[in-house]
Parts: C-alpha cells; sequence; structure tokens
C-alpha cells in the first residue's frame, strides 16, 4: 500500500500521461499539478525512470482496487463499486466446489453469469470512468518496450492480473484455466485497445456483458452464462 503522499504523486502523474503524453511527464509538472512544493516529486523519485516507476505501481494499485470492488462477495452477489455497481450480479450464487487455483485445485466455484457481470463492470468503468488510467497504461505500456527496467515492472504487474484470471475461470469451470485464462486477458484488451485508442466505439454495458456471455459460453464446460 502506497503512502498518502506518494498516491497523490502518482494520481497526478497518471492525469498528466493521459492529458499529455509521455514528453509532458516532468517533475515540475507532477507538483504543480499535484499542488505540491517545487522539489516534492524529486524527494520520492529522484530520477525519471524512479517516477515512472511510482507511476506504474499507482496504476497498478487502482486497477486492482476495481477488481476487488467488484469481487463476488460469500453470497453470491457483487459488491458495489464507486461508480455504482449492483448490489448482485444474475441469478445464481458461490459455492463450495472444483477450481479455484491456477490449476484447477480446490476452492469455491462461481456461477458463468457472475463473471460475466464482474468483467463487464469492470470494463466498463476502465472504458468511463477510468479512462484517463487506460490512456496512461497504454502510455506506460509503450514505454516499457524502450526501458528494460519499467518492463519488467510492466511484466509484473502484468503478471498479477493474469493469474486472477486464471482463477476465476478455474472458478467458473474451465476445462484449461491457465491457457482461457490467458484468452480472456486477451479479449479484454483487444475491446480496450479498440475503444480507447482504435477505431472502435466504445461498447455499453449491455455490450460488454452480451460480448462475454458468447466469450464465456465458448470456452466454459460447466453450464453457460
Amino acid at each position: 500500500m502506497l503512502n498518502q503522499r506518494v498516491m497523490l504523486i502518482g494520481d497526478a502523474a497518471i492525469a498528466i500521461l493521459a492529458e499529455r503524453g509521455m514528453r509532458g511527464l516532468t517533475h515540475r509538472a507532477v507538483d504543480e499539478a499535484a499542488g505540491l512544493p517545487p522539489g516534492s516529486t524529486s524527494n520520492h523519485a529522484r530520477t525519471r525512470a524512479a517516477l515512472l516507476g511510482l507511476t506504474l505501481a499507482r496504476l497498478t494499485e487502482l486497477e486492482r482496487e476495481v477488481f476487488a470492488d467488484l469481487t463476488p462477495d460469500r453470497d453470491g452477489g457483487l459488491d458495489g463499486g464507486p461508480d455504482g455497481g449492483p448490489d448482485g450480479g444474475p441469478d445464481g450464487g458461490t459455492d463450495s466446489g472444483p477450481g479455484g487455483g491456477p490449476d484447477g485445485s480446490a476452492g469455491r466455484a462461481m456461477e458463468p453469469g457472475i463473471l460475466v457481470e464482474v468483467l463487464a463492470q469492470v470494463m466498463h468503468r476502465a472504458l468511463n470512468r477510468d479512462r484517463h488510467v487506460t490512456i496512461a497504461r497504454y502510455e506506460l505500456a509503450l514505454e516499457a518496450t524502450r526501458r528494460p527496467e519499467l518492463r519488467e515492472i510492466y511484466d509484473q504487474a502484468g503478471r498479477g492480473f493474469r493469474a486472477p484470471a486464471v482463477t476465476l475461470l478455474a472458478a467458473a469451470g474451465s476445462s484449461d484455466p491457465v491457457r482461457h485464462g490467458r484468452q480472456a486477458v486477451a479479449f479484454v484488451e483487444g475491446i480496450l485497445f479498440d475503444a480507447v485508442v482504435g477505431a472502435g466505439a466504445a461498447p455499453s454495458l449491455d455490450d460488454l456483458r452480451a460480448a462475454f456471455t458468447e466469450f464465456l459460453r465458448g470456452v466454459l464446460t460447466r453450464g453457460t452464462p
């Protein structure tokens, strides 16, 4: 968990990346955007590489918070997220059963309809309320192709999202959660990229529900959404 000052700096850096791009991200610009005295950002991230790493750490934390907000609760519903997520998902709940671990080990089962709602809500937020966070992530992703030290941090963050995808697919009944988890991440990334920086229009929440219903119907062996 980042401390309050670092979170403030990270949030300002994310906003700058989304608005001005990589060239606009400077220590002075972050100080000004965060309303901090000159030199404050340098105290926490002296070099540009350190500032990029701090920004990526904050971005990763923000995206994980979204998943935490919308993780199915013990009764099988969805926690209401800050953007007004539902109090509960589609009919059906979670129970004890196979799946849950990346290797298909025993864990809590999840109704496919619940997983559809989780994915749709996360994506809808990434394309709307948190659109600036998504744009900043693409800026950092491109920069990581040129900076090995940032690439290492970015790849580590990516593994932090792929592992839960495998777990969720296993809990929903996938016969090959590792492969299907990778496919789910690629499917999500494709929709995000097309809607944010491609030529496609941003899908509605209902569009996203339909897309994930069709995707999961094709990979799951235990029921359909």
